[in-house]
């Protein structure tokens, strides 16, 4: 089983391979629309962020643009004097540190501003998808791995944390400190400008090669980390089956293929990416060399009237226009990382949610004195289908009795292959019908049909007459009480597990509930009785004690039609 599973999950390549990668498809769309999502949320504070930053980049390009007049005006002036007055100088410095002070304020603030952002949008992202995740049809659990669906809310999602609070920031300001260095380095000087922008080029060219080849490889991890983590998951909870049929070295060979995919991809990512750093460090000191140089000769000459003022301050915005180019290109990995997490996030939620055109609801109901029934607010113990005609010709209301119909009914899991042909069965109110058959004859499909799991290509099911597909679906399911062959229980105590079934049930109807499925003896034989825990989804529980419980949560509910599966 495992191994079955894991040539599923693991798709083409399982080899240790250097083979081409996936690439991220339009990419510009998603960071647009993430851009657009964190906008949405927290527009006012971007824009707070984004001002606070272009404060700090031109405070610290004025304070560096003034090092010229320190040491032209002042510094220079005291050299040939006997007696300086330092008092300008002090003065000069003190300016100096106020613009450096002020930098170092705004770059406090919008980073504090961009933790409250960052979290608050994750927190956001979280509370979206899982709210859609609730509206998602079972064939999409059906079809896709828990462990891969996991890895969105925490690897994809943890990806956007660094993104937001990282890259976005350092960005922005990478971008305003190019734009206002460039600037000032025109004014000190044009032709070492000109050299400092051959080297970026230069630097640029190698970036472009190695971010490139690196950008598919973090795309890919991410990827192969989703599969080994919905591997995991599965032989987790198969751990017993796994055992009993002694598949451990099956599984581990299996596992084994993942992570060795896993492997290649993070090393090859990281291979690319921790070499770009280096390189373009080392580019950048041979600019700050060359500038040294080049610059040394133009101030002891007075070229174009250069002066070791003009040099002290070109050589520190040198190295300030090679460290944002430098971080952008060492942000680039965590940007093609998140964008291919926010890639697997959004197509979670575009995922097509359940489609209910049903508008007849399940209500409470009376009879009046003609013994027509009619609406109530209160709980009668009396059910009635509120079928409100489309046509506004009025509103029937049709007693529940649990009266189930197949009518001709075709179904396949594939559209184009029907595994149900021209079923015809009816269930009639206190009928019990039990379905016999071998494993895969479609007793279990029966089942999800009528609580419209899935819904039929063709024929009718008729609920107290009416089609099922009039009936809105939490209406529906609402009416049925289903035990299903896999029993899940809650991390919760054994009492508000049982509540499950009836939100709103008291505690006699639990109790009675337990009593009905023979629950309440073991219950009471627990540790606190139906105040028990239940963790591990009732590892502590036998087989049979844990259906028992689903039969007590279904029964408790007190439907008109019961499913056993």
């Amino acid at each position: 089983m495992a191994e079955e599973r894991a040539r599923k999950l693991k798709g083409p390549g399982g080899r240790r391979n250097m083979g081409p990668r996936p690439k991220l498809e339009h990419p510009g769309r998603t960071l647009g629309r993430l851009f657009g999502y964190l906008m949405k949320l927290y527009g006012l504070q971007m824009v707070v962020v984004v001002v606070l930053i272009f404060v700090g980049v031109l405070a610290n390009v004025q304070g560096t643009m003034f090092m010229q007049t320190l040491i032209d005006d002042y510094i220079m002036p005291m050299l040939g004097q006997e007696q300086p007055d330092f008092g300008p100088l002090g003065a000069a410095i003190g300016r100096v540190a106020c613009f450096y002070a002020l930098g170092v304020a705004s770059s406090f603030i919008y980073n504090q501003i961009m933790i409250y952002v960052t979290q608050g949008t994750l927190r956001s992202l979280r509370d979206d998808l899982f709210t859609h995740m609730q509206t998602l049809p079972i064939r999409y659990f059906d079809t896709h791995a828990h462990g891969d669906i996991m890895s969105i809310y925490t690897n994809d999602i943890d990806t956007l944390r660094q993104m937001v609070s990282q890259s976005i920031p350092q960005f922005v300001n990478s971008l305003v400190t190019i734009v206002s260095v460039l600037y000032c380095m025109i004014v000190l000087s044009l032709p070492l400008t000109g050299l400092t922008l051959v080297m970026v080029g230069v630097m640029l060219v190698c970036t472009g090669k190695l971010a490139g080849n690196s950008s598919r490889y973090f795309m890919a991890q991410q990827k192969d980390l989703g599969k080994v983590n919905g591997f995991i998951e599965e032989t987790m909870e198969g751990q017993k089956v796994v055992k009993v049929f002694c598949h451990e070295e099956e599984s581990i060979r299996a596992f084994n293929e993942m992570n060795d995919r896993l492997f290649d991809s993070a090393k090859n990512a990281n291979t690319f990416a921790n070499v770009l750093m280096p390189v373009n460090a080392q580019i950048g000191n041979i600019s700050y060399v060359l500038i040294a140089m080049v610059g040394g000769a133009m101030a002891l000459n007075h070229m174009w009237g250069f002066t070791l003022g003009g040099l002290a301050s070109f050589l520190t915005f040198n190295k300030s226009f090679n460290m944002p180019i430098n971080q952008i290109s060492q942000q680039l990995n965590s940007i093609v990382m998140a964008l291919a997490g926010a890639d697997r996030v959004f197509g979670l939620l575009d995922e097509e949610p359940e489609v209910d055109n049903g508008y007849v609801t399940l209500v409470n109901a009376v009879r009046d004195k003609d013994r027509k029934l009619t609406e109530s607010e209160k709980r009668t113990g009396l059910w009635a289908w509120k079928h409100t005609h489309t046509d506004g010709s009025g509103t029937d209301y049709v007693e529940l009795t649990g009266d189930v119909v197949f009518d001709d009914v075709d179904f396949g899991y594939n559209p184009d292959k029907i595994v149900l042909h021209n079923v015809d069965l009816f269930a009639t109110p206190g009928q019990k019908i039990a379905f016999v058959g071998s494993t895969g004859a479609g007793k279990t499909t029966i089942t999800n049909l009528i609580n419209r799991f899935y819904d039929i290509q063709d024929g009718k099911i008729r609920y107290d007459g009416i089609n099922v597909n009039k009936i809105r679906k939490s209406d529906l399911r609402r009416s049925l009480g289903i035990v299903l062959q896999d029993t899940h229980l809650f991390t919760n105590t054994v009492m508000e597990n049982i509540r499950y079934g009836k939100l709103d049930a008291t505690d006699e109807e639990v109790y009675a509930a337990a009593r009905l499925a023979n629950a309440d003896g073991f219950i009471r034989r627990l540790p606190q009785g139906y105040q028990t825990v239940l963790t591990g989804d009732g590892a502590n529980l036998s087989q049979g004690q844990r259906q028992l419980l689903a039969i007590a949560r279904a029964a408790v509910a007190d439907p008109p039609v019961l499913i056993l599966d």
